[in-house]
This record gives C-alpha cells, structure tokens and sequence, in this order.
C-alpha cells in the first residue's frame, strides 16, 4: 500500500471514533507492554547488532525506560483524560467552565538511529494515550531495531490505527509530504529544519526534539572525582551517541590538571585501558559518523584515548586539552566519545561563552557554590539539565523533556506526551436559568457601570 493511501486509511478509521473511549488506549498500552515483554531478548540483539549495546545497557537505557514510561501513563491515564474545571469569571454568572482534551488525528513520529527503540516508542506511547492513529517511521540506520519494531507493532495494533514504515530519504520525503495532523521528530537541526519547513505547508504543527553542544561546567568547588566519574558515564553512554551527553567541558583553570587525572582514572575503571577491546563498549552507528568523529581528533591534542578501528567501527573514549573556540570539534555537535576541555578562570566566563552560542539542549554545572547554581539556573538558557550529574534528567516521567530555539521546541515525557498529542479544548456550558442583560445593546450608562463593576 502506498504511504498516502495509508494516512487516509488511518484518518478514515480515526473518524469512527473507536480511539477515543479510554478503555481502548488503555488496552492498546497493556498490549504494547506485553509484546515489548515478550521480544525483549529480540530488541536486546537487534540494539547490539545496530549499537554493539550490552544487554544490560539495553535494558538500562531503552527498554526500562520504556516499560517506566508505559506504567507512569496507564496509571496516571484516567485522571488526564477527565474534564477539569476552572472558575468561571463572575461576568459571565451563572456558567460552569472546562477543558478537555482531544486527540489531534493521525500523526506521525519520526525516531532516531542512536536511542533506535526507546525514541520510537516514547512518543508512540504519548500519541496512543491520547487517542490518536500513529505512523511510525523508524530510522534506516538501525536497520535490525527498526525490523523488530515493525514486528512488535504489527502484532499489537492494525496498521489503520498504528502503521511502521520502513526505508530512507525517500520514504522521509513521501511521509513530509502528507497531511498529517501532528508530526514528532527527533533528530539533527539540518533534518528538523526541513521537517518544520515541509509541515508548514500543511499548517501541521511540530515537536522538534534535536540536539546541540551541551556544555558541562566543573568549577573548583566540585567534588573532582565524582565530578569525573558521572561525566564519563553520561559521555560514553553509547558510545557518546546521546543527544544529551556533556558535549565539552569548561573546568576552572586552577582544577583542570587533576580534574583531567579523574577523567582519565574512571575511564579506565569502566572501559578499560582499551576499550575497543572490551565487548561491552559500543560503536559507532556506521562507517560516515565513524569518519566524521575521527576527523574532529586533533593527535597533538590528544591527553587520552585518540585511537580507531574502522573494522569494529569503534573509537576510544578520547579527551582533548588546550582546545579553544575555533578548533573543528567545537564547530559542531560530536555525537561519539571525543570529550574536549576548555578552561575559564571566572564563572561569569563560562556564562558567556555558552550565551554566546545556540541555546543548548542540556547543560551540567557541578559545583556547590549556591550562588552559582542559582545565576545558571536563572541566567543561562538550555533544555533542561542536572546540577552535579549529567543525563539522569531525562529519566523521568514526572518532567518534560525538550529543547529551546536551535535545540527544539517542545516537551514530552509522562502528561506533557499525553498533552502535546492533544488539543485543549476550553469550554463554557452557560447555565439558562438566568441571562445578564448588561452585554446586550442598546448600551445604557447603568448597564456599563455593572460592565466596569465586573471587568477591572
């Protein structure tokens, strides 16, 4: 079947209402958790022939934070779905006021290679508990996630309410092409730009979720080594293929020698002194982001790590020293495990130099000088964050996550999925027992004075 009649195949079943009643989407939740249950040695193998991820990790980081956010909405699910009431202006006597929550239609949701089952499956959740049909287009470069995905959501749900399509650019194109209701993309800013470019067309609005250089702030008051040892974790997740990983970090002058030394200690402890040798540690996701890493390693720069093995795909966690604005790897997003350091001698240094740039998705400041944490809190703009950790931020359900300017817009994660998949209609139910005259023409002097009275 061809992709637009596809869509109108879905719009056509959206109309009949059978999305709507809450008993349906929470059955349609219960069901995706089993299968997910029920394949979670497939998805386990499919992330570690896309990502070399260990099972462990793949739970940890896709198919945990899946099965959280399915039991965070079942749960929560009734209550989002109800009206709720607000006071009603005492102008507008006797009248009860309210809004309700509509699903937009048929949407689309657009994953990426790098979180290949969980990005996909997020937004999904968000959209079915809503109430809405789904497209859902897998990334064509974890093609063996992708294939599991399409099974998983073939015996769940019919392909009128939830359909997988697969392929590339091509496909991409088709799909921007149709009138979709509502589009959830998760990507690059050069990918996102084009995908807000082509739903303007239709009027469709968007979520953007894309990513940015994340900055990472040590300054001397940080507890150093710990400091050291949840930044390698957040920056060689997956191989640094995490569009929230600490993508530079600017540590005070007079720590950065021994801040380096903790660097260097804990990743060792974790990867080994090789990692391309260790089973565990990931890969790149193919050969054109392999050689786009290495490209940003400058030898002389090198203080750790620096090497590559084109046939695994894999390159060692790496940290560069004496890094300055200008140099390649600060001229965009890194996305794989090179960990430049730069260096500032005030804080209000480093506040510049990340105002100075895009906003970015995520910032990490570690200290414990209060002052400090409230002027980043409240004077440097970025998505969202941790203070003394990196990336737990987004392992949530109880906040949104998402974006500003360059970064994206929009949040998801728990209600804000179930809300950004739905339109809030505002309702006023005027009661007939009694019709204030004072709106009504022909305008008379006592009837503006009760006006002024009750609007002021």
């Amino acid at each position: 079947m061809k992709i637009e009649e596809a869509v109108q195949w879905q719009k056509t079943f959206f109309r009949t209402g059978k999305t709507i009643p809450l008993a349906f989407r929470k059955m349609a939740l219960k069901r995706l958790r089993r299968k997910i249950l029920c394949y979670e040695k497939e998805i386990c193998a499919a992330l570690r022939e896309d990502l070399n991820k260990s099972e462990p990790e793949s739970y940890l980081s896709e198919i945990g934070m899946t099965l959280s956010e399915l039991g965070y909405v079942e749960k929560h699910l009734a209550r989002w779905t109800a009206k709720r009431h607000v006071l009603t202006p005492l102008a507008q006597f006797s009248a009860e006021s309210f809004t309700v929550k509509e699903p937009y239609g048929v949407v689309l949701v657009m994953s990426p290679w790098n979180y290949p089952f969980m990005l996909c499956m997020e937004p999904l959740i968000g959209a079915l508990a809503a109430g809405n049909c789904c497209v859902v287009k897998p990334s064509a470069y974890a093609p063996a996630t992708s294939a599991v995905i399409r099974k998983i959501l073939g015996e769940c749900f019919p392909p009128e309410y939830v359909l997988t399509v697969e392929g590339g650019r091509k496909e991409n194109r088709e799909l921007l092409d149709q009138p979709f209701d509502y589009i959830f993309f998760t990507g690059g800013v050069t990918v996102g730009r084009e995908v807000m470019e082509r739903a303007a067309k239709n009027l469709t609005p968007v979520t953007l979720e894309l990513g940015g250089k994340s900055p990472c702030i040590v300054d001397r008051t940080a507890k150093l080594n710990l400091a050291a040892k949840r930044i390698v974790f957040g920056k060689f997740l997956n191989c640094g293929q995490t569009c929230v990983a600490p993508d530079y970090i600017l540590v005070e002058q007079c720590v950065k020698e021994e801040f380096i030394g903790y660097l260097k200690k804990w990743i060792t402890v974790m990867y080994g002194a090789d990692a391309r040798k260790n089973p565990d540690y990931g890969k790149m996701i193919n050969e054109k982001h392999f050689r786009r890493v290495c490209g940003l390693i400058e030898p002389e720069k090198v203080v750790f790590g620096g090497g590559a093995d084109a046939d695994t795909l894999k390159i060692q966690p790496t940290i560069l020293d004496n890094v300055t604005a200008a140099d390649a790897v600060m001229q965009e997003e890194i996305f794989g495990p090179v960990l430049p350091v730069l260096t500032f001698d005030a804080p209000t240094e480093a506040e510049r130099f990340i105002r100075e740039r895009p906003k970015p998705l995520a910032l990490y400041l570690f200290t414990r000088n209060r002052c400090a944490m409230e002027r980043f809190l409240r004077h440097v703009p970025f998505g969202g964050g941790c203070i003394n950790d990196t990336v737990i931020h987004l392992a949530t359900s109880r906040m949104g996550f998402g974006g500003v300017g360059q970064s994206g817009m929009g949040s998801y994660h728990g209600k804000k999925s179930f809300d950004t998949f739905s339109h809030e209609k505002s309702i006023v139910k005027k009661h007939l027992w009694l019709d204030l005259p004072m709106r009504y023409a022909p305008y008379a002097d006592w009837k503006n004075a009760l006006v002024r009275m009750f609007l002021k």
